[in-house]
């Protein structure tokens, strides 16, 4: 039977039912082609790609940069489901991994809740470490922090940024990383506010002392006498004679000082100036802070660290030099 015979034999509404059915199809194809088409990752989607979107981009500027990166098709698209969304703005700034191609819809969903498909940065501060040293470890895990604008920042806070290890978003600047060590370091200090108290010394004096301290020893033991010595030498208005502080001074990492540098013009000069320094020469950790509160009671006023490490102790300068001649020559 020839084909227009076929169809003339088919009922009217069989007719009607099969036209009706093949346009939904169509219209089905047609929906399900354009939705592939307009939301679809574009064929050269830039798997394992990196985008940074910077703080306080606009929706239309992010959209560029995306279809600019291939990560998206049409900008006007995503634009216009930011804005349905009602999300447009509280696109939220930082590193964007994608490792697999992603339709537009999970796209704009990435942006605005942060999803950055990046592990967390872990960042480790060492106890002692200066507000400089904390700059320069930044700057090299954070390509959008640079040193000059951490230490801008971390500065005013030398000694209350406590050291330890964190996790941080990719995406954090220099306010999130320093208010996270600041709140650390409030944490950690609250259980010892009541000996701060006792001990007849400021918080601010305990600070500066622990950071004395971190730089004088290395052991718990060593680190409360030296304590207790400075604390002698500040009770009797002495100057502490601290070498460490002129690394600070000088931005460099020495404790050696020469003739020359023991004169320099600094109130973080403890030869020059008596009493503590006006300010923390670095950030001390939990043991350092201790020390400085619970110190060793002895009647030494002054320690010499010997070609070995060795720590010696005097009371009275006499035997002090005795002990320059005997450890140090």
């Amino acid at each position: 039977m020839e084909l227009d015979s076929y169809i003339g034999a088919v009922p009217p509404a069989l007719r009607r039912q099969w036209r009706v059915w093949a346009a939904s199809f169509l219209l089905a194809c047609v929906i399900v082609v354009g939705y592939r088409a307009a939301f679809s990752p574009p064929d050269n989607f830039p798997v394992g790609s990196i985008v940074s979107i910077a703080r306080g981009a606009s929706a239309p500027s992010v959209a560029a940069q995306l279809a600019d990166a291939h990560i998206i098709a049409h900008a006007g698209l995503l634009r216009a489901v930011l804005r349905l969304s009602g999300k447009s703005d509280h696109i939220q700034a930082g590193a964007y991994l994608f490792t697999t191609p992603q339709n537009l819809f999970v796209v704009a969903y990435r942006l605005v809740t942060g999803a950055y498909g990046l592990p967390p940065v872990r960042l480790t501060f060492p106890e002692g470490e200066t507000a400089r040293d904390a700059a320069a470890r930044v700057a090299e895990e954070f390509s959008t922090i640079s040193t000059s604008d951490f230490l801008a920042a971390a500065r005013p806070y030398e000694g209350y940024l406590f050291p330890d290890t964190y996790l941080f978003s990719p995406s954090s600047d220099a306010s999130i990383i320093i208010q996270a060590m600041r709140s650390n370091f409030n944490t950690k200090i609250t259980p010892l506010l009541s000996d701060v108290a006792a001990s007849g010394h400021s918080l601010s004096d305990i600070v500066v002392m622990a950071s004395l301290l971190e730089k004088e020893a290395r052991s718990d033991s060593v680190r409360r006498v030296i304590a207790g010595i400075l604390w002698n030498r500040f009770a009797r208005g002495m100057p502490l004679q601290v070498d460490a502080v002129f690394g600070y001074i000088f931005d460099r990492d020495t404790y050696s000082p020469s003739l020359a540098d023991l004169k320099v013009d600094s109130p973080y000069n403890t030869y020059t100036h008596t009493g503590l320094p006006p300010g923390p020469i670095n950030n001390p950790g939990l043991a350092a802070l201790d020390s400085a509160l619970h110190p060793t009671k002895t009647d030494y006023l002054y320690y010499l660290t010997d070609k070995n490490g060795v720590m010696h102790y005097a009371t009275t300068y006499a035997q002090h030099l005795a002990n320059q001649r005997k450890y140090l020559r």
